[in-house]
């Protein structure tokens, strides 16, 4: 078990509720990574459907729960023989702070009968470019869990030289050694920085809605995740993610409403 299936785990309590214990080396200056709070929903929700893998998930972030421990209960909607629909809600102290719709089903090992081409090319690996570690006193924990190399001209924002467009590219993995699965993608699909932060805003974009889907069970290796926007208005913006897996397969797609960052 490595340190992000520990920091995920789920215990069964009963039928319709599980313990969970959100870990603090998740955070983004306070709050806890969206991506990460998924994936503790949805290690709950699989365990207790008869499918495998989490489909597609729909999460709305109510409020920012605190590291700590904190209950997943389960009510299932349907279970059918190919797909199970489940609401799950993480909850700290009886109060609710994560609400998620997720279907569940078993998916197989198969060649696409058609997939589109990654929406941007991005350039080797090794051309592309670690952001420096934060700041101790930044509370940024969640950059020591992953290993991402980002295409330069998107990251141009640090040094005061944003595109201007609401994008964002990188490759990415887990700093532990672990090949990507459905819980490392729901992490992978929120990783990005904001792609606000293209456009030259700055400061915590706090998620209000959050879609993801599953499409294939992903190779082992780096991820390409693709971000990018369509627009920014009245103190909102969209994201959409693409996860490429290192055979070219997309295997992960996202899209989230957030605030436009404060700070």
């Amino acid at each position: 078990m490595t340190k992000f299936d520990e920091a995920t785990q789920a215990i069964r309590v009963d039928e319709t509720t599980y313990d969970v214990c959100l870990d603090p080396g998740y955070s983004i200056g306070g709050p806890l990574n969206g991506g990460y709070l998924m994936a503790v929903l949805l290690r709950a929700v699989v365990d207790a459907s008869p499918h495998d893998h989490p489909v597609t998930t729909g999460a709305q972030f109510l409020r920012a729960p605190r590291p700590g421990p904190a209950q997943v209960r389960l009510e299932q909607i349907k279970a059918g023989r190919t797909a199970a629909m489940t609401r799950a809600t993480l909850l700290q102290d009886g109060t609710s702070f994560i609400e998620t719709l997720v279907t569940t089903a078993t998916l197989g090992d198969v060649t696409p009968d058609w997939t589109d081409r990654p929406s941007a090319v991005m350039p080797p690996v090794e051309q592309c470019v670690v952001l420096p570690a934060p700041k101790p006193e930044s509370n940024m924990t969640l950059n020591a869990q992953m290993e991402m190399a980002f295409d330069p001209p998107t990251i141009g924002w640090l040094d005061g030289n944003p595109t201007g467009r609401p994008e964002a590219r990188a490759y990415f993995r887990m700093a532990e050694p672990q090949d990507p699965d459905p819980y490392v993608l729901a992490l992978a699909v929120d990783a990005l920085p904001p792609v606000v932060f293209s456009a030259g805003a700055r400061g915590w974009a706090p998620t209000v809605d959050l879609t993801w889907h599953l499409r294939a069970l992903p190779a082992p290796g780096w991820l390409t995740l693709l971000g990018s926007g369509r627009m920014i208005s009245d103190g909102w913006f969209d994201e959409e993610v693409e996860v490429w897996d290192s055979a070219g397969r997309l295997v992960a797609q996202s899209r989230q409403l957030a605030r436009v960052g404060r700070g």
